[in-house]
């Protein structure tokens, strides 16, 4: 079972990247932070509206020190002929890691094995390769672009500033709480 602050599964697949296919494993990213974006499948409904605001928000997300993986049950090529065939999947930057085995999204839990494919799902990997946040989704219900940047913000901060807490809706530049005896009852 996946849990927080789990040694992320590690993968080595093929990736459709810059217009080319890839050899993509997690290890190339360590020392960064991964956003594993897991979907459906490619020639969907509610995928490309996901993905085209990620792609959107990618340079933002690499400002954060953040690399963006997204992961479906496709293969290389049909992510390339879904880029090759739809404006919005064009305007994508970041590796679309292909899963035709279902290996990677079976190691993070994401895959329905009667449909063949994956849930929505969000990993926020930290340097280590550690879990530090995930969320799932029923695959009719899109996710939060905005809310997948303050995560990131978030947990950066935290690990950034030792003994420091993130309170709810906090937002870059926020006040941060540092537990202890004297908060306790006072918040």
């Amino acid at each position: 079972m996946i849990k927080i602050n789990d040694k992320a599964p590690e993968f080595t697949t093929k990736a459709f990247h810059d217009n080319d296919v890839k050899t993509v494993s997690l290890s190339d990213y360590k020392g960064k932070w991964v956003v594993l974006f897991f979907y459906p499948a490619d020639f969907t409904f509610v995928c490309p509206t996901e993905l085209g605001e990620l792609a959107d928000n990618y340079e933002k997300i690499k400002s954060l020190g953040a690399e963006i993986l997204s992961v479906s049950k496709d293969t290389e090529f049909v992510h390339k002929a879904w880029y090759d065939n739809s404006e919005t999947i064009k305007k994508i930057k970041f590796p679309m890691l292909a899963d035709p085995t279902g290996k990677i999204c079976r190691d993070y839990e994401t895959y329905i094995e009667e449909e063949g494919l994956s849930l929505r799902a969000t990993f926020i990997i930290d340097p280590k390769g550690l879990i530090k946040a995930f969320e799932f989704h029923d695959n009719s219900i899109g996710r939060n672009i905005d809310e997948l940047i303050r995560k990131i913000q978030a947990a950066k901060f935290v690990k950034e500033h030792g003994g420091e807490v993130c309170p709810v809706n906090w937002k870059e530049g926020n006040k941060t709480l540092k537990p202890g005896m004297d908060l306790v009852g006072k918040i």
